[in-house]
């Protein structure tokens, strides 16, 4: 997939696109860039980042960091996508002025929008705006549940396999392995501590079932009570897995949530603990 950051970058053609932030890329946004493909144009994403809301000083945890949402539209076929910097600058833009120095530039004919779509200053710009401007608006309704704001309340929860029907996929956690207590090796289980990004949402404390670099893995969300611990970490345990993942980013699948994390009575309690979550893990299905 090809990312551009600047309209000027796009040869301007006869094109369809899909307009929106498009955290988590969740089932109603893959809907929408389905609308945009229907017209038979080629596809074009526009997308911004950071997210609208933080730089209008809201603060917003997200389901995906912006590389990962831009892999998961380049694995729903997007060939293209125009990642606009969202500044103040552009946040001030009248949307008259958004529809020509962006939209027009790149030689958008067909849009395709969420029925809750808005843009330009104030949010004063929506379908219809679009539509008078002389834009094929495609507006694509909301499906059922599929919002990023629900998404982030299941997840909230510890509700992941919600959250997955909600997404149409698993949810994620994703972070750059650091060095952690290695406290796990000890006890039979490494684990890769992560240090994930400060806006990303992590779904409630818990152990949970999962997989990452194509292999099953238990996943630990929390504070670690058992030994005192106050740091809340990510740390998954790859199953059968071996090698050396320091400084490696790794994306972890959350397919169910096992249990809560807990104290023991003592550490021989704990490890039998731990076997029987890597058992459960053996046996989960992924969702979706």
């Amino acid at each position: 997939m090809r990312i551009v950051r600047d309209p000027s970058e796009l040869e301007a053609r006869d094109r369809a696109a899909a307009v929106g932030t498009f955290d988590g890329v969740h089932a109603g946004h893959r809907r929408v860039l389905d609308e945009a493909r229907a017209s038979g144009l080629p596809l074009t994403v526009v997308t911004f980042w950071p997210h609208p809301r933080v730089v209008l000083g809201n603060r917003v945890e997200l389901l995906t960091t912006l590389e990962r949402r831009l892999e998961l539209l380049d694995e729903a076929g997007v060939e293209e996508t125009l990642v606009l910097p969202f500044t103040a600058e552009l946040a001030r833009m009248e949307p008259g002025e958004f529809a020509a120095s962006v939209l027009r530039t790149i030689g958008a004919r067909v849009l395709a929008v969420g029925a809750n779509f808005r843009f330009g200053h104030r949010a004063a710009g929506d379908a219809s705006l679009l539509s008078e401007l002389g834009f094929d608006v495609r507006t694509v309704p909301v499906l059922e549940g599929a919002s990023s704001t629900l998404i982030r309340a299941r997840l909230l929860e510890g509700d992941v396999a919600g959250a997955a029907r909600l997404l149409g996929r698993p949810p994620e956690v994703e972070g750059t392995v650091v060095l952690g207590d290695q406290r796990g090796g000890t006890l039979g289980f490494p684990t890769a501590n992560l240090d994930v990004p400060a806006d990303l949402l992590v779904p409630a404390n818990g152990i949970y079932a999962g997989a990452a670099l194509g292999r099953r893995a238990a996943i630990s969300i929390g504070v670690n009570p058992h030994y005192g611990g106050a740091e809340r970490r990510v740390e998954p345990h790859l199953l059968d897995f071996e090698g050396d993942l320091y400084g490696h980013r790794l994306v972890v699948e959350l397919w169910r949530r096992l249990r809560d994390e807990r104290v023991f009575a003592t550490e021989d309690e704990l490890v039998a603990q731990i076997a029987r979550d890597v058992d459960e893990t053996r046996a989960a299905t992924r969702p979706v």
